[in-house]
């Protein structure tokens, strides 16, 4: 899937493209066994569209419950390509916007740079390249033609339901939802703001051993150009074989991460592919990847650790009414099942330690549905999903299913204890 391509970014060219990859997928999805070549063959497509779409395929690569169980194995192989291999830019058009976006040529900018990138995914690929001190970087370039083709995305509101669908019941779409979608893909095209970003989740975990965050070289950086330095490790599927004392250090270490930037810093990476994820032989990770993020402050962060304080002290009654204060709930069946859908999501808290499973990650998805249902109940007490709350779901099934393919127990309670202490907000 590494061939030279540029990124179509015509609105009607994309949505004929993206609804025979529907088409033959659904009709897929209904036989008993799964082609390989259909599965290849909407890998190769969503990878050349990029964008949105690309995204939408990486989703289905690991979030389990995404895809149907007979079909999982087939589709999980061939659209994982999307996270680190989609097609990528050529040499010349990749060249050409380093220089515009750094104002000098590639080489007065780098002592050495490699023209074929060692990663390419929705967004962006990233390059080897040398500093002139001589020190190793990753210099992240976005597609040439990508904001272009993101916008269209972006106008096509099937595809955009599509999204939302992934991450909550398609009914609960509203134009907020809508809009906030459309601001985080946005926030995602300007590399100066994941640049700050990065600074500030650097800053969070700069006293943990176990949490590694690549410094951002801001003289090579601009908006559509991100240099960092260049650090190596295992992929997921390599720590995956790892023995289950390493794999507990990593399950912690990721927990930690996320919790802690939710609760303490008030911000959470809402893109938890496994792409972003690098694990090193003694337990640390290396984080990745902060152009999605999604701020968390005042009345809202204080609700969500009112909510973790109760799954810690194992107390239903305030986790419930904490829930019900973050979801901007009116009673009702509803909020007893939206509620409900909440309390399961914390089992791992209630619970620990907690043993996360592709079968309970699974259920995540599956018991949105019930969530669902209720949308039609009678005492008319639905309301719409609060602001930020979409991108928290994407969290879940997401960072569960990363979790899941660690498969090992962890005091995931202990975990939370030490840094809300530590933070001084327990």
């Amino acid at each position: 899937m590494g061939n030279d391509n540029g990124v179509p970014t015509g609105r009607l060219g994309r949505f004929v493209k993206l609804a025979g990859v529907g088409a033959r997928a659904s009709v897929d999805m209904l036989s008993k066994r799964g082609s390989e070549k259909v599965a290849e063959r909407a890998a190769e497509v969503l990878g050349n569209l990029r964008g949105l779409a690309a995204k939408l395929g990486q989703t289905a690569s690991y979030v389990d419950g995404f895809v149907p169980e007979t079909h999982r194995g087939i589709y999980e192989k061939a659209l994982g390509a999307l996270r680190t291999a989609a097609p990528h830019s050529s040499k010349e058009s990749i060249r050409a916007l380093v220089e515009s976006e750094l104002g000098a040529p590639v080489e007065k900018l780098f002592q050495s740079w490699a023209d074929e990138p060692f990663a390419s995914a929705s967004i962006g690929q990233v390059h080897r390249a040398e500093l002139p001190n001589g020190q190793a970087v990753a210099v992240k370039v976005q597609h040439p033609g990508i904001d272009r083709a993101i916008e269209s995305d972006l106008s096509n509101v099937s595809l955009l339901e599509g999204f939302v669908g992934v991450v909550g019941p398609r009914n609960l779409n509203s134009g907020a939802v809508l809009e906030e979608v459309k601001a985080r893909f946005r926030e995602e095209l300007d590399y100066r703001l994941e640049a700050e970003r990065q600074a500030q989740f650097r800053q969070l975990h700069a006293a943990d051993p176990m949490i590694a965050i690549p410094r951002v070289i801001r003289e090579r950086s601009a908006r559509r150009v991100l240099t960092m330095e260049l650090v190596e490790g295992a992929t997921l599927e390599e720590a995956a074989l790892a023995s289950p004392a390493l794999r507990q250090r990593y399950a912690e270490t990721l927990w930690r991460f996320v919790f802690k930037g939710n609760l303490v810093g008030g911000m959470f990476n809402a893109d938890p592919h496994p792409g972003n994820y690098l694990f090193q032989p003694d337990g640390s990770v290396t984080f990745l990847d902060f152009g999605c993020i999604q701020p968390i402050a005042g009345h809202r962060l204080e609700a969500a650790r009112d909510l973790h304080r109760a799954a810690l002290r194992k107390d239903e009654p305030a986790f419930h009414r904490a829930a019900a204060v973050i979801l901007e709930s009116k009673g009702g069946t509803y909020e007893a099942a939206a509620t409900a859908y909440s309390r399961l999501c914390f089992e791992p808290v209630f619970a620990s330690p907690f043993r996360i499973t592709q079968e309970f990650a699974s259920s995540l998805v599956s018991e949105i549905k019930t969530v669902k249902d209720q949308l039609f109940a009678k005492d008319k007490s639905f309301v719409q999903l609060p602001s930020g709350m979409l991108f928290m779901n994407r969290l879940q099934f997401g960072f569960y299913s990363v979790l899941a393919r660690l498969d090992v127990t962890v005091d995931y309670a202990e975990v939370e204890r030490r840094f809300l202490s530590e933070a001084g907000v327990l």
